[in-house]
C-alpha cells in the first residue's frame, strides 16, 4: 500500500543510510548561539499548531530579548533611554526593534572607543609620554661652521635664567650691588644651593662644600657678603621667578669630539649638567675616593651611573645643589619610549602591507596560472591541498550513487543511458574535451563535471536576464554537463518594465508541451509566520540548447492579492537548491517542490539523476560570464578536491556611466587582486560574492563522498527562519553570500576556498548615489558581523601573527576605524603642508598605502587606465571611508535591502523575516522518493521497487488513474555499491543481491515528444 501522508515535522537527518560521511572535525558553536544538535532538538519538538486549524485570535507570545550576556550589556549601557523613549523618539515600536536599537548604540559606543583609541596613539600617546616643552635657549650654536657660545643679557644662577632687574633688586636688598658686567654670566658661586640640607654631611670641619662664596667679575673686582656667608637661593627663588633655564648639547662638553673628553669641567648628571671646576680648584675629596676619582674619570662624558654606583642618592642630590650649571638638552625616557612605540607600530604596518602585497603578487604571478594546469599546484604551493590529501589518487575516486533507476534516455535518441549517467574525471582527448576552447590546444585540466547554473533573480528585466543566461549558455563548457537553474524569487515586476520578472524568464525558454502549464508545488521557506509555506512552479525546458529549469516562486492563495506573492528572499532560493541536493544525496524525505525539481531535471538531462553533479555556480541576474570563465572554474575544482568554493573577478561593465560607477572601477579590482588574491595564498578567501561564485556539491574522498555545500550542518545555521538579534539578522538578511561563506569555512576550515583570476565576469553596479548606499550599507554591516564571527575560529591556517586569524583580526578593527583613519589622515595632509617640520613616518607610510596599489597595477595587469580609476577611487576615500561607514553604523539595525532592487509599486522595505499569522504545517507534506514517484504515476508497486517516469512515457502515465508496466530496471539496494571507508570491501559483498528481471523494450515516444 502506497504510503500515507503526514503532516511536515522538521527532523534531524539521518546519516547512518546516507551515501556520503562527514569530516571529521572537532564540534564547534554554532554561529547562531544553538549547535547542530540543539537545531535538531528544537526541530524535533512539535509545533504547538501542528495537526490542528490555525487560531487568529491566539494570543502572541511575547519575546524574550534579554536572553544573552550581550543583550544584557547592552541594555545596560543604554539603560539611560527607557522603552517609552525609543518607542516615541526613535520609532521602534516592538521589544525586538527596541533591543536591536539598544545594540546597534551599544556597537556604536564600541566603535567610538575604538576610533578614540586609535587618535589616541596616533596623536595623544605622544603628548602623554613626551609633552612639548619650552625650548631651552642654548648654550653655544654653530654659526658659520663654528660653534660659538651664546650671549644673553640675563645672568644665571645654578643654570637658571633671572632678569638682570630682578637680580639687581636682590643684591640691592642684601647691600650688595649687582652691575652690567655680571650679564651673561653664571652667579651661582655667591648662592648656596643647599636648600634641603643634603650637603651637611659632606663638609669636613672648616672644610665645607659650598667654598668660597664670591662672585669674580671677568673684568676685575669681585662680590661677597660682608660676613663671607652665602645668599640664599630659597630667598632669591621667593623673591623673583627664573624665565628659563640654559641648555647644554654634547658638543658643549667636547669641544673637540669624543675623542678628546676631559677639556672641559663639565659632568652629566642624569639631565643635568655639573661645573665641577670649583671641586677641583678645592682639592678635597668632599665626597669620597670613589666619586672623586668618577667624577674626575667622566669630564664631557655621562657620569650618573659611576655616582650611582659609587655614592647613591644623597651624593647624587648634594653634587646637582653645589655645583649644577644648566640642563642637558636630550630626549627624555618618555620621548625614547614613544619613539620606540611609533616606530614599532610603523614597522608593523609596513611589515603587514608589504608581507600582504608580496604574498598578493606572488599568487598572481605562480600560484593562479597553476590552479587550472593539469597537476596543479605541488611542493610547497600546495602544502594545504597535500594535507587535505589531494595527492592521494585514492581521494579522486568518486563515491557510488544513489540507486534512483536509471531514466531509459535512448528513447528518441541513439545516445545510450550510460554515455550520461556518469561524470568524467579522466583525461579527456583533445577533440572530446569539454575544455577544447575552439579546437584550439589548451593547457588546462580536462575533466568534466556535472555543474548546475544557479541564477537568482528579483526584479531584473529583460535585457538583464538575456544578457546573463547569453552568457551562460555560450560558455565554452559542455553542454551535457551543465544545467540552468533559474529561481524568480517571487512574482515582481521590477520598476519600469511591463512584464513580471517570471513571466520574462519563462518566456526566454524552449518549454516542452508537457511542461508549459505546471502545478504549484509546495516547500518550507525561510519566514515567520504563515509565510513559512510557500508555493512553486518548476518550469522545464531549454535555453540555447542548454537543460534549463526555472523554479517560480508564486505564493499561497492567501497572499496571491497581495504585494510581491511568493517573495521570500535570495537566501530562500538558495536554499531550495541546498536543500534539495542535500535530501538527494542522503535519500530523505522529498517535499513536493523537491520532487518535481528532481523528475524534472532527470528528464532534462536524459537520465542523469541529480546526485550525479558535483558543483553549483551561483550568478546574479545582472552578470555577464566571459566564454571561458566556467572551463576554468570546474578546471581548478577538478584540480584540487580541497577546494570547496571559488570565485573569479568581477569587473564594471558601466564605468563610465556616471561618477558613482566610476569611484567603484578601482575598488572591485583592488578587492580581488589584492585582498582576494592575499587570502588565497591561504587558501580562506572570506567572501565569495554571490554575484560569480562556485561551490562545490560534495567531494570525493577515498571511494567515498563528503557533503560540503550540501552539509546539514551548513543547511542547519544557513536556513534560520527566526533571528532576532542584530547580529543574527545582520548575518542572514543582509549579506546571505558572504555568511554562506564564513559557514563554510567555520565548518570546514582546512578545506579551501579561492580566487580563480582567469574567470571573469562583468556585472552592472549602481549608478546613482543613494543605491551605492543602500547597497554598501548592508555590504559593510554584513562583513563587520562576519568577520565576528571567522575572528573567533582558531583553527584557521597559519600561527599567530603569521595566521589568518591575525589578518581577519586586522581586518575587522580596520574597517571598524575607517572614519578616524580618515579624519586623521587629512588632517596629517593639511599640517604637513602648513608645517615647516613635517612627520615624515607618517607620510611616508600614506605614500605606501596609496601607492603600492599602483605598483600592483603596473606590475599585474600592465593598463595605465587603471592608473587613473585609481586616482579617482583616491579622490572618492572620503566617500568609502566617511560617509558610507558611518552610515552604515547608524543603520545597524536597519534589515531591509532599500534601494538596492526597486519594484513596481513597492512601499519601503522592512525586511525578509516578518512574522504574519500563523504557519500551518499540515500544509506542507513530506514522502520518500519512491512514494512520490508511485503517487504520480499511479502504480501498484511494493515499496523499493519502482520506476522513474518522464514526459516521454505514453500519456497514461501521467494521469494518475492507470497502472503501466516498469519500463527501467527495479529499484534495488540502494547502497550495495557503497565501499566501507578504509576498506575495499563493498556492502555488496556481504549481502546477496537480487537478480532483476531485465526491462522490456521501451514503447514509442508519443507524437510531439522530443
Amino acid at each position: 500500500m502506497q504510503q500515507q501522508s503526514q503532516p511536515y515535522r522538521r527532523v534531524s537527518v539521518s546519516r547512518a543510510r546516507s551515501l556520503s560521511r562527514p569530516e571529521r572535525q572537532r564540534p564547534r558553536q554554532g554561529m547562531l548561539n544553538r549547535t547542530p544538535s540543539q537545531h535538531r532538538a528544537a526541530a524535533d519538538t512539535p509545533m504547538p499548531n501542528q495537526g490542528r486549524p490555525t487560531d487568529p485570535e491566539e494570543d502572541e507570545i511575547k519575546p524574550k530579548v534579554l536572553v544573552s550576556w550581550w543583550s544584557w550589556i547592552a541594555f545596560l549601557v543604554t539603560c539611560c533611554f527607557p522603552n517609552c523613549c525609543i518607542k516615541v523618539v526613535f520609532r521602534k515600536p516592538n521589544a525586538l526593534m527596541q533591543q536591536a536599537w539598544r545594540e546597534k548604540m551599544a556597537l556604536c559606543y564600541i566603535i567610538l572607543l575604538l576610533m578614540g583609541a586609535l587618535a589616541y596613539i596616533t596623536y595623544g600617546l605622544n603628548q602623554t609620554l613626551c609633552p612639548d616643552s619650552v625650548q631651552n635657549p642654548p648654550f653655544s650654536s654653530v654659526l658659520d661652521g663654528v660653534r660659538t657660545p651664546m650671549y644673553y643679557d640675563n645672568p644665571r644662577v645654578f643654570g637658571e635664567f633671572y632678569r638682570m632687574e630682578d637680580l639687581q633688586s636682590f643684591f640691592s636688598s642684601k647691600g650688595l650691588e649687582l652691575n652690567n658686567d655680571y650679564q651673561n654670566m653664571e652667579i651661582g658661586s655667591i648662592f648656596d644651593g643647599d636648600t634641603a640640607g643634603v650637603c651637611s654631611g659632606f663638609d669636613q670641619g672648616s672644610a665645607s662644600t659650598v667654598g668660597n662664596c664670591r662672585l669674580d667679575s671677568p673684568y676685575g673686582g669681585s662680590i661677597s657678603t660682608s660676613d663671607g656667608s652665602c645668599l640664599s637661593l630659597r630667598e632669591l627663588q621667593a623673591f623673583a621667578s627664573s624665565t628659563g633655564t640654559i641648555g647644554f648639547e654634547w658638543a658643549d662638553l667636547r669641544p673637540g669630539g669624543v675623542d678628546t673628553l676631559g677639556q672641559t669641567d663639565l659632568v652629566v648628571l642624569g639631565d643635568i649638567v655639573l661645573n665641577i671646576t670649583k671641586y677641583i680648584d678645592e682639592n678635597t675629596q668632599f665626597f669620597g675616593e670613589d666619586i672623586d676619582t668618577a667624577l674626575r674619570a667622566t669630564r664631557g662624558n655621562d657620569g650618573s651611573l659611576a655616582v650611582m654606583y659609587s655614592g647613591g642618592k644623597t651624593t647624587r642630590d648634594c653634587l646637582l645643589a653645589r655645583y649644577t650649571v644648566g640642563n642637558m638638552e636630550t630626549e627624555s625616557g618618555g620621548c625614547i619610549a614613544n619613539t620606540i612605540v611609533m616606530n614599532m607600530m610603523l614597522a608593523v604596518i609596513v611589515t603587514i602591507i608589504a608581507v600582504r602585497y608580496s604574498m598578493a603578487l606572488l599568487f598572481q604571478w605562480v600560484i593562479s596560472k597553476r590552479l587550472v594546469k593539469p597537476g596543479g599546484r605541488s611542493n610547497w604551493l600546495a602544502w594545504r591541498s597535500i594535507k587535505g590529501g589531494n595527492d592521494d589518487p585514492a581521494n579522486h575516486i568518486p563515491g557510488p550513487y544513489n540507486n534512483y533507476g536509471p531514466m531509459n534516455a535512448a528513447r528518441g535518441s541513439s545516445a545510450s543511458v550510460s554515455s550520461g549517467a556518469s561524470s568524467s574525471r579522466g583525461p579527456q582527448s583533445e577533440q572530446s574535451s569539454a575544455f577544447n576552447l575552439g579546437n584550439n590546444p589548451t593547457d588546462i585540466v580536462s575533466t568534466e563535471l556535472y555543474s548546475v547554473m544557479l541564477v537568482t533573480c528579483y526584479s531584473e528585466g529583460e535585457d538583464g536576464l538575456r544578457t546573463t543566461m547569453d552568457s551562460l549558455a555560450e560558455t565554452t563548457y559542455s553542454k551535457k554537463h551543465k544545467c540552468f537553474f533559474v529561481i524568480a524569487d517571487g512574482m515582481i515586476t521590477g520598476a519600469g518594465e511591463t512584464k513580471s520578472t517570471p513571466d520574462i524568464v519563462v518566456s526566454m525558454m524552449d518549454l516542452d508541451p508537457a511542461m508549459a502549464n505546471p502545478k504549484a508545488a509546495s516547500y518550507l521557506a525561510i519566514a515567520d509566520g504563515e509565510k513559512q509555506l510557500n508555493m512553486a512552479k518548476v518550469y522545464a525546458g531549454h535555453y540555447k540548447g542548454v537543460p534549463c529549469v526555472t523554479i517560480v516562486k508564486c505564493g499561497t492563495e492567501e497572499e496571491q492579492q497581495g504585494a510581491k506573492a511568493g517573495n521570500r528572499g535570495k537566501r530562500d532560493s538558495q536554499l531550495i537548491l541546498m536543500s534539495f541536493f542535500q535530501r538527494v544525496l542522503f535519500n530523505d524525505r522529498l517535499s513536493e517542490l523537491d520532487y518535481e525539481i528532481f523528475w524534472k531535471l532527470t528528464w532534462l538531462m536524459k537520465g542523469v539523476t541529480p546526485d550525479k553533479f558535483e558543483l553549483v555556480l551561483m550568478v546574479d541576474a545582472d552578470t555577464k560570464v566571459l566564454p571561458d570563465a566556467l572551463t576554468y572554474m570546474v578546471a581548478a575544482m577538478a584540480n584540487d578536491i580541497t577546494i570547496m568554493g571559488l570565485c573569479g573577478e568581477t569587473r564594471i561593465a558601466n564605468k563610465r556611466s556616471s561618477w558613482v560607477t566610476a569611484i567603484q572601477v578601482f575598488e572591485y579590482y583592488i578587492s580581488h587582486h589584492y585582498a582576494k588574491a592575499f587570502e588565497s595564498l591561504f587558501g580562506i578567501v572570506t567572501c565569495l560574492p554571490g554575484c560569480f561564485s562556485m561551490f562545490r556539491i560534495k567531494a570525493p574522498k577515498n571511494g567515498a563522498w563528503v557533503p560540503l555545500l550540501a552539509n546539514p550542518d551548513i543547511i542547519l545555521e544557513y536556513n534560520q527562519n527566526v533571528v532576532n538579534t542584530l547580529h543574527e539578522k545582520n548575518l542572514l538578511l543582509l549579506g546571505e553570500d558572504r555568511f554562506l561563506s564564513t559557514l563554510m569555512l567555520r565548518t570546514f576550515p582546512k578545506r579551501q576556498m579561492m580566487f580563480v583570476p582567469q574567470a571573469r565576469c562583468r556585472t552592472i553596479v549602481p549608478d546613482e548615489f543613494k543605491v551605492l548606499l543602500s547597497q554598501r550599507r548592508r555590504w559593510i554591516n554584513s562583513t563587520i558581523h562576519n568577520l565576528m564571527e571567522l575572528v573567533l575560529v582558531s583553527d584557521l591556517c597559519g600561527i599567530a601573527c603569521l595566521s589568518m586569524q591575525f589578518s581577519i583580526f586586522v581586518d575587522l578593527i580596520a574597517a571598524l576605524v575607517l572614519p578616524a583613519a580618515i579624519v586623521m589622515t587629512i588632517y596629517l595632509i593639511v599640517t604637513s603642508a602648513i608645517s615647516d617640520s613635517p612627520q615624515w613616518q607618517s607620510l611616508a607610510l600614506l605614500i605606501c598605502i596609496l601607492g603600492l596599489p599602483g605598483v600592483l597595477i603596473a606590475i599585474t595587469t600592465f593598463k595605465l587606465i587603471y592608473i587613473a580609476w585609481m586616482a579617482i577611487y583616491i579622490i572618492a576615500l572620503p566617500i568609502w571611508n566617511f560617509v558610507l561607514p558611518l552610515y552604515s553604523f547608524w543603520h545597524f539595525d536597519d534589515f531591509s535591502w532599500g534601494a538596492t532592487r526597486m519594484v513596481e509599486g513597492e512601499k519601503k522595505d522592512k525586511g525578509h523575516g516578518d512574522a504574519e499569522g500563523k504557519f500551518d504545517s499540515s500544509r506542507l507534506l513530506m514522502r520518500k522518493w519512491e512514494d512520490w514517484e508511485a503517487d504520480r504515476t499511479g502504480q501498484r508497486i511494493t515499496r523499493n521497487r519502482f520506476t522513474l517516469k518522464t514526459p516521454l512515457d505514453p500519456p497514461l502515465a501521467f494521469d494518475g488513474k492507470s497502472t503501466v508496466t516498469p519500463v527501467t530496471p527495479a529499484f534495488g539496494n540502494i547502497f550495495n555499491d557503497r565501499k566501507m571507508f578504509n576498506s575495499s570491501t563493498s556492502l555488496a559483498s556481504a549481502t546477496p543481491t537480487p537478480t532483476s528481471t531485465p526491462p522490456p523494450h521501451p514503447p514509442t515516444p508519443p507524437s510531439g515528444a522530443q
